[in-house]
């Protein structure tokens, strides 16, 4: 760690607040492996991964990090680092095969063996109840498309609750929603792999009352912790001042970000632009008990941020890694770059400052209804090699790191842009190099490097800067007068 790296410790530390929670973040499917070990049943997107052309490199989850076989070792990777609480998924598969009726012991009893040895280890689990993995019996009756998952989905988290309840310190119901019907339904990159466009937007809503029948089913269940879900925000801006690019943007506003928070937190779905209103039809007609049922109270927001988007008018393919589908060239506007911003290895702009205006923009949006909030994902990737001797030195993920928690501790401090934001703490993606869904394992966002012929895993160089900044906070509190 270099001398600038260590004063970034020493910074930080001193303005993170004595309950601040530091952390990191994984998915169940993109590190368990042991596919069809424990009597876990396929999700849709081991279906999906095994269509040619769908995974770059034609890469397979089926070991991933091996986390299944290799949980002591991670866990203790995490004790070492330091932190406060480990966000991981609960594989709804592993739990319950078919998505409907018998759950498997074996399963339980692995989760049961995780939250205990985080216990241990002195971690707070936070588990995340659905993290893209739908049971595939369910997928092939139509998933988030079929009303009924969201039945079965709270049916899954009342067993959860009733059986990890009384040691998970925060239930996270849903990852990422907007990834999932845009990526997954609307746009085809991902599982299930549908081109249906605006047409998707019923997985929307059947996901959102998952969501809070979830919430409702953990309560029932008397959990101990508390209850939260996680959206993937940006802030959204025309690439120019045009009249089509500033309604277009509008428009993608409230695909990316408004259509998912705005039901959570306000009880209703947002108003389209008139010439807009054809496309989100399907959102139109909702009832109200249906909107009682999304629009429950919530002890945590959870925020997951990586970049702004800016859009365009006109259709386009949007080259990534996350891959590309005819079904984007029939859209009437594209995602545009940013210049003035340096990118990740997915070619995201790396814009922290924007972290903060996101923040803003939240409160300005939901005022007091917007419950206190976590960071519940931020990282970035980075090429790095496959295989290694020793720790990485990544200091670009480190700069992306610090910048981002630097920024949202600005903004939600005395005098910030967000201070009337309550930020409770931030969690890394990921602890660990994983299966990066559609790009497979050409995308490294882990604080541990995986060799993934070896799995031998190595600390990079930022590992031991978050562990830094964790024991440099907690030296802080100790100095502190009580």
């Amino acid at each position: 760690m270099t001398v600038q790296d260590a004063v970034s410790v020493q910074a930080l530390a001193a303005r993170l607040g004595p309950h601040f929670t530091l952390g990191v973040a994984s998915a169940a499917f993109q590190i368990e492996g042991s596919l069809a070990a424990g009597g876990r049943g396929p999700s849709g997107w081991d279906a999906f991964a095994e269509k040619p052309g769908s995974i770059m490199h034609g890469h397979s989850p089926a070991i991933a990090c091996d986390h299944y076989n290799r949980t002591p070792e991670d866990v203790e990777l995490m004790r070492a680092l330091g932190i406060d609480s480990y966000r991981f998924s609960l594989s709804w598969p592993r739990i319950q095969p078919d998505g409907t009726g018998a759950f498997n012991g074996e399963g339980l009893d692995f989760y049961d063996r995780l939250i205990d040895q985080l216990l241990a280890a002195g971690i707070s689990p936070m588990a995340t109840l659905y993290h893209w993995d739908t049971p595939l019996p369910l997928e092939r009756r139509g998933g988030w498309m079929n009303r009924t998952t969201a039945e079965r989905f709270a049916e899954y988290c009342a067993a959860a609750g009733r059986r990890f309840g009384d040691r998970v310190a925060q239930w996270v119901t849903l990852n990422e929603p907007v990834s999932v019907t845009l990526n997954g339904y609307a746009l085809g990159v991902h599982a299930p792999g549908r081109t249906l466009l605006f047409d998707a937007l019923p997985s929307v809503h059947h996901q959102l009352l998952g969501h809070g029948l979830a919430v409702q089913a953990l309560r029932a269940a008397g959990v101990k912790g508390a209850v939260g879900v996680a959206n993937l925000h940006s802030p959204v801006r025309p690439a120019t001042r045009k009249f089509t690019d500033r309604l277009l943007a509008r428009v993608f506003d409230l695909m990316m970000n408004r259509i998912y928070a705005d039901p959570i937190l306000l009880g209703h779905y947002p108003k389209p632009p008139l010439v807009a209103r054809p496309w989100f039809r399907s959102l139109g007609k909702i009832a109200d008990a249906d909107l009682r049922n999304i629009h429950q109270p919530l002890d945590f927001y959870g925020l997951n941020y990586y970049c702004p988007v800016k859009v365009a008018t006109g259709p386009g393919t949007d080259h990534s890694p996350v891959g590309t589908t005819d079904a984007m060239s029939r859209l009437h506007f594209h995602t545009a770059a940013f210049p003035e911003y340096g990118t990740t290895g997915f070619g995201w702009p790396v814009a922290p400052e924007h972290l903060g205006i996101l923040l803003r923009e939240l409160k300005d949006r939901y005022g007091e209804a917007l419950p206190p909030l976590y960071i519940t994902e931020s990282g970035a990737s980075f090429p790095e090699p496959d295989h290694v001797s020793g720790p990485i030195a990544d200091a670009e993920r480190i700069s992306y790191l610090a910048a981002h928690l630097g920024h949202a501790l600005a903004a939600t401090a005395p005098g910030g842009i967000a201070a009337d934001v309550e930020l409770l703490g931030y969690y890394v993606w990921t602890l660990m190099d994983n299966f990066e869904w559609a790009a497979g394992y050409s995308q490294r966002f882990g604080l541990v490097h995986v060799d993934f012929k070896t799995l031998e895993r190595t600390p990079k160089d930022s590992y031991y800067w978050y562990q830094a900044l964790s024991r440099a906070r907690r030296r802080g509190q100790a100095t502190e007068p009580r």
